[in-house]
């Protein structure tokens, strides 16, 4: 029976990023979501998020759109709810530590430009790469949503996960996500840690799953029982499988208990009608494969969240080597292990992932390091939830020096380095901070953005799926 909770729960829907990303490699522009927003900013969300995560990159990389336009627009266009957006600690959207003066710069201008609710992670729960986006979060009136990466391990539980939220709650966040991005957290331990959060911490609960494993309805409603203050959700159209549980499931579910949410179905299959037209259309271009719906409780069993099996199989083929999977999916625990537990998100599912491809295709466990796991081992992300492998670190690094600082205490001011680099190219602030992110995929964009009109019929010469295929392996060239 449910617990005694008489307040509403409040709903951030995933439909305008996380829920297109996870299920559309992130292709939905904004011309597919403004004829929508009038409709979603009627509903009554708490947030709507929009931005950050993959989005950012996949505007200039693929679509040919101005990330910052974009987030510009959709500010005018929902003016009554509140923007959310996925920041990646001292990563921002990259893959490495950015220096403190650009991680503030970015925050401002996010902030500027619209986004209201700021949800920070860091992939190893390193607080220390936490704080600089905190700080600079509320310093410009931002809520501040510090996350917990979710997963499982021999040192990571319910203990761990409350004194890190209340580390969190100590360094002013404003309100705690548990960020469970491959879908991990099953039903009875969402509600235990719910609870457990509940009575230690002082902040809203804020609850992210995924339904790649076929659990996270019951994830949900199981956290809604115990408590929980805000539930992730995606409309149907992209909800459910790799993306998160639909939103109009929930909503439905909850009418008339203690903690009805308050949404109109009705308003809620409205806007479904227009982003199924949308996901009609991205499944005749390809991008969205009906795949992406399975179940597949290999997630239980390899803790692989299901982008990174995308990964793995991109890699796999590209070294035709598609019948050694089950081979690198039994390698990743092992690997993972060797590497102290960390958590598998962007950027270390991509790292533990790429290494335990390298062992099994080379036959011989760690003969061949990328570069990305030598920076992981030496501590250049952060401090490891577990033990390492020693024996491990030092094939990988030899005798060089562990970092143990934060790693971002080693990083000048960058922010003037990038402006000079980006030169002429950039036309503001914005544009400096797309460069700095992203310099190769930022510099075409800019390019061809400042270039003069050209023929609107000239051919296209680029070869997206070519440039996709490149992008997936950026993190896995041996060194």
């Amino acid at each position: 029976m449910p617990d005694n909770v008489l307040t509403p729960v409040a709903i951030t829907d995933t439909i305008l990023r996380d829920a297109h990303q996870s299920q559309a490699a992130t292709r939905m522009r904004l011309d597919d979501m403004l004829p929508a927003c009038e409709i979603l900013d009627d509903i009554g969300y708490w947030s709507l998020e929009c931005w950050g995560g993959a989005t950012f990159d996949c505007c200039m990389r693929f679509l040919n759109e101005d990330p910052w336009e974009r987030l510009r627009q959709l500010k005018k266009a929902l003016p009554r709810t509140k923007l959310q957006m996925l920041l990646r600690g001292q990563n921002i959207l990259g893959y490495k530590h950015y220096a403190d003066d650009v991680v503030d710069a970015f925050c401002r201008k996010s902030i500027e430009n619209g986004i209201d609710v700021v949800r920070i992670f860091d992939a190893l729960n390193d607080v220390r790469n936490l704080e600089q986006a905190m700080k600079s979060v509320r310093k410009y009136g931002g809520v501040c949503e510090a996350a917990i990466s979710y997963t499982i391990s021999p040192v990571h539980n319910e203990e761990y996960f409350v004194k890190l939220a209340q580390e969190l709650e100590s360094l002013g966040a404003d309100v705690i996500c548990i960020k469970d991005m491959a879908n991990l957290l099953l039903p009875i331990a969402a509600y235990d840690l719910v609870k457990k959060l509940k009575s230690s911490v002082n902040v809203p609960i804020h609850l992210h799953t995924h339904n790649g494993t076929g659990t996270g309805d019951m994830t949900n409603l199981m956290a809604v029982w115990a408590g929980v203050d805000i539930v992730d959700c995606a409309l149907s159209p992209m909800g459910n499988g790799t993306a998160q549980p639909a939103t109009e499931a929930l909503v439905a579910t909850l009418k008339g208990s203690g903690r009805d949410t308050g949404l109109d179905l009705l308003k809620l299959s409205e806007a479904a009608v227009h982003f199924r037209k949308v996901a009609e259309r991205l499944k005749a271009e390809g991008s969205l494969d009906a795949k992406v719906l399975n179940i597949d409780t290999n997630t239980l069993l390899y803790q692989v969240p299901g982008g990174m099996l995308s990964n793995l199989i991109s890699q796999l083929k590209e070294l035709r080597s598609e019948d050694k999977y089950y081979e690198v999916l039994a390698e990743i625990p092992r690997v993972r292990e060797d590497f102290g537990y960390p958590p598998l998100v962007t950027p270390t599912s991509q790292i533990v992932g790429t290494q335990a491809v390298f062992n099994v295709y080379y036959g011989e466990r760690y003969k061949v390091f990328t570069k990305e796991s030598k920076s992981l081992l030496r501590g250049e992300y952060g401090m490891l939830p577990g033990p390492v492998n020693e024996a491990v670190r030092h094939r990988a690094i030899g005798s060089e020096e562990v970092i143990t600082c934060r790693p971002a205490d080693l990083l000048p001011n960058e922010l003037e380095r990038y402006h000079a680099e980006a030169g002429d190219l950039a036309r503001s602030e914005e544009d400096v901070l797309s460069y700095a992110l992203f310099p190769q995929v930022a510099a075409k964009y800019l390019t061809e953005r400042n270039a003069p009109p050209t023929d609107a019929n000239a051919p296209v010469t680029a070869a997206p799926d070519a440039v996709r295929v490149l992008y997936v392996q950026d993190l896995s060239a041996p060194q």
